[in-house]
């Protein structure tokens, strides 16, 4: 059974960092494109980052040079390191799979780490 769980999510100040972490079970993540969503009360769930198998990498404007996305084969994990957190950047972070591509409908997702950035 296909599983995603994402973790790492907090307060922090704006202007902090934070890693998320989406760990996978019962299928080998490298194999995957693997997406970040986010979604802000009153808001549409969002597109933030997402890796391919490939190792090809995309951003939602609002994040670049901020946000960078990486993947442990190792660990089944991937990864999303934010840094220069704004408070705009407060959501709900889920993480999803799908395997084709960054551009799929995803069908596996995570049950989602709340990320808040305030002071």
């Amino acid at each position: 059974q296909l599983q995603l769980v994402e973790s790492g999510g907090g307060l922090v100040q704006p202007g902090g960092s934070l890693r998320l972490s989406c760990a996978a079970s019962g299928f080998t993540l490298k194999d995957y494109a693997i997406g970040w969503f986010r979604q802000a009360p009153g808001k549409e769930r969002e597109g933030v980052s997402c890796i391919t198998s490939g190792e090809l990498t995309t951003y939602t404007d609002s994040v670049k040079g901020r946000f960078a996305i990486s993947r442990d084969n190792a660990k089944n994990t991937v990864y999303l390191q934010m840094s220069s957190l704004k408070p705009e950047d407060t959501a709900v972070y889920y993480c999803a799979a799908d395997p084709d591509s960054c551009l799929a409908d995803f069908d596996s997702w995570g049950q989602g780490t709340q990320v808040t950035v305030s002071s």
